[in-house]
C-alpha cells in the first residue's frame, strides 16, 4: 500500500513512520500486541497506551536500512516513563548488533512522564548512554523535530547529544517549555501564550539559525525524508577535540547575545538583514538567507 505524502506535524506516530521509510518495509518491535503498558499509571488511575507512546522498529529509507523510532506525541505528550523509556534504549542499542545506516529518532515529547518520575529521568541517562555508545561506534543517529510537542526537556538534551537534527518551523527545542518558564520567572519575562515569542525563541528557525539544527525543511513527510536519507552513514566527530570547540562555541555565544532580549535581536546580531522578516519566510527563502551567512559567524 503506497502511503500518501502529507503533513509530518498532523501525522500520528505510526503514519510518520511508514510515511517517511520505503512502503511495505517497516517491521516493528514491541507493538501493542506486546502489550508493553506502564506498570506505574494504572496505580494512580491513569489510562495506559498499549505501546506505552512510541513506536519502534527497522526498515529501509532510500533502500537503505535503518532503525527507527517515532513518538506517539497524542499519549501523554509523548512524555517518556520506564516503558517508553526501555523500548527508545533497545531500540538504540540493537543498532550495536545489526549496524544500520542510521539510527532515526522521530521526537515530539515533553520531556520525562512526571508521573513516573524516577523511573523516567532514569530511562534518559539510559538512552542518552545508548546514543552516546552507538555514535562511537561510527553509527549516525538523527533526529526529526517537528510534531505539536516539540521537543523539550530531557529529550532536548538526548537530540542535542545525536550526530544530526532535521526541525521544521513547526518544530521547537529547548530545554524548558514556555509554560515552565512562564511559572518560574513571570509572565513579564516569559508570556506562554504569545504563540509568536516561542517560535522566535525555540522555533526551527531560530534553531537553524543559532547552528543548533542541521536542516529546517518544509512541514511534509516528502522533505523530512530527503533530509534524513542525506545524513545515512555520515557519522559527526565525537571527540575530546570536538567536544572542546563545541563548548568554546556555546561559551563565545552567551556573551555576544547577552544583551539580546528576543530572537529577533539575535538574528540581528548574527547579521541577518531585515531580520523581523525572518518569521515570514518560506523554507527555501530560508535557507538561501542561511547559505549567505558565515558559518563560524553562528
Amino acid at each position: 500500500m503506497k502511503i500518501a505524502r502529507h503533513s509530518f506535524l498532523e501525522a500520528g506516530a505510526r503514519t510518520r513512520v511508514r510515511g517517511l521509510l520505503d512502503a511495505g518495509t517497516f517491521r516493528e518491535f514491541c507493538g501493542p500486541l506486546a502489550r508493553r503498558t506502564s506498570p506505574h499509571l494504572p496505580l494512580l488511575d491513569m489510562p495506559v497506551a498499549f505501546d506505552d507512546g512510541v513506536v519502534v522498529g527497522e526498515g529501509l529509507l532510500a533502500g537503505r536500512p535503518v532503525l527507527i523510532a517515532a513518538q506517539e506525541g497524542s499519549f501523554m505528550g509523548g512524555s517518556v516513563g520506564e516503558v517508553h523509556g526501555a523500548k527508545l534504549t533497545g531500540l538504540i542499542e540493537r543498532a550495536l548488533d545489526v549496524r544500520p545506516d542510521g539510527v532515526i529518532l522521530l521526537i515530539d515529547s515533553g520531556g520525562v512522564r512526571l508521573q513516573e518520575a524516577n523511573a523516567g529521568l532514569i530511562a534518559m541517562g539510559e538512552i542518552q548512554r545508548a546514543v552516546l555508545a552507538v555514535r562511537a561506534a561510527g553509527i549516525p543517529v538523527i533526529v526529526a523535530i517537528g510534531g505539536r510537542n516539540g521537543c523539550y526537556g530531557g529529550m532536548s538534551i538526548i537530540a542535542r547529544s545525536c550526530d544530526w537534527i532535521v526541525i521544521s518551523e513547526e518544530g521547537r527545542l529547548s530545554i524548558s517549555g514556555p509554560e515552565v518558564i512562564e511559572a518560574v520567572e513571570g509572565v513579564e519575562e516569559f508570556d506562554s501564550r504569545d504563540r509568536a515569542l516561542v517560535w522566535r525563541t525555540m522555533g526551527g528557525k531560530h534553531r537553524r539559525l543559532l547552528g543548533e539544527a542541521d536542516a529546517l525543511v518544509a512541514d511534509g513527510m516528502d522533505a523530512f525524508r530527503d533530509a534524513i536519507a542525506g545524513y545515512l552513514g555520515r557519522s559527526r566527530a565525537h571527540d575530546l577535540d570536538s567536544l572542546e570547540t563545541e563548548q568554546a562555541r556555546l561559551e563565545a555565544r552567551v556573551t555576544r547575545f547577552a544583551e539580546c532580549r528576543d530572537g529577533v535581536d539575535v538574528w540581528a546580531a548574527l547579521g541577518v538583514d531585515a531580520p523581523e522578516r525572518v518569521p515570514e519566510l518560506e523554507p527555501d527563502a530560508f535557507n538561501r538567507l542561511l547559505g549567505t551567512l558565515e558559518e563560524t559567524s553562528r
